[in-house]
């Protein structure tokens, strides 16, 4: 069950572009707070938006590896089952998120979380955590109510 992808899809409306720049962009003005990386509280989030940049807050949890504004990023995933950092990017899932023009103005924006075979013995529960309700279920609610502000 680790090999499968865990996909999300929704529908914001707002154009593409800003749907891209607030997910990357403004990602501290939305990201739960009830999701930090490690032990200790997270402050700020961010992402760097070009290929190699990291995605962090007090430590790294993520690292681009795909940058087509607005279209499209992909990233590893650098975190652990045990919810610690992953500096092997071979042993670290990916997330791709995909932004799609809609011919109201709207935009479709696609999650797909995978390889999750890489985090070794830890992918089923890695797996299984992301796809729970509090996984990317309410991390993008929380991106849709912030665009709704």
């Amino acid at each position: 069950m680790s090999g499968v992808a865990v996909r999300r899809t929704i529908v914001v409306k707002v154009p593409i572009e800003t749907a891209f720049d607030v997910f990357t962009g403004e990602i501290d003005s939305w990201w739960p707070r009830t999701h930090p990386i490690g032990k200790s509280d997270m402050t700020r989030i961010a992402v760097d938006g070009r290929v190699g940049g990291r995605c962090y807050t007090q430590r790294d949890w993520g690292h681009v590896l795909v940058w087509e504004p607005p279209n499209r990023f992909v990233f590893a995933w650098q975190i652990t089952h045990a919810w610690e950092n992953q500096s092997d990017l071979s042993r670290c899932s990916e997330v791709e998120v995909t932004f799609a023009s809609l011919a109201d103005g709207a935009t479709r924006v696609e999650v797909e979380h995978r390889h999750f075979e890489r985090h070794g013995a830890g992918g089923g529960a890695m797996r299984a955590a992301v796809d729970a309700p509090n996984g990317w279920t309410v991390v993008l609610a929380m991106f849709v109510a912030r665009l709704s502000r």
